[in-house]
């Protein structure tokens, strides 16, 4: 199929099928007489893969490794699993930050009057410190 027909397929845009293709995350797709992709029920597959762990926020790195250990049937379910724990530890950092700057926005939110003065906890947080003369 072409690659618009295998984007509609596997929920991945074409933009980012040839992405994951000059990555290396997918072989390089069979071509035409007339040059143009084409694209087996197989590659489907592995772009629906890709898609699924991109929805799960892995890195393109962490995709080249989970594909590898996808298609090594000797593989140990130890080293997806370690892949698995370090994504989840990088989640939980991130959780973290993020909750970091929701609980300092919603302080300076509370702080700030909202009414017609300029005064604005919000700006003065934002603004960089003047330096002292």
């Amino acid at each position: 199929m072409n690659i618009g027909k295998a984007a509609q397929a596997s929920g991945v845009s074409a933009k980012m099928i040839r992405y994951y293709e000059s990555r290396g995350l997918i072989r390089p797709a069979e071509r035409t007489a007339a040059g143009y992709r084409a694209y087996s029920e197989s590659d489907i597959h592995t772009l629906r893969f890709i898609r699924r762990a991109r929805d799960l926020g892995f890195s393109a790195d962490d995709i080249a490794d989970l594909l590898a250990l996808w298609q090594d049937r000797d593989r140990a379910s130890a080293d997806v699993r370690q892949i698995a724990a370090n994504h989840i530890a990088t989640l939980d950092s991130k959780i973290d930050q993020l909750q970091a700057m929701r609980a300092t926005l919603a302080r300076l939110v509370a702080h700030c009057h909202g009414d017609t003065r300029p005064d604005c906890p919000i700006l003065a947080d934002l603004a960089p410190a003047q330096p002292e003369a």
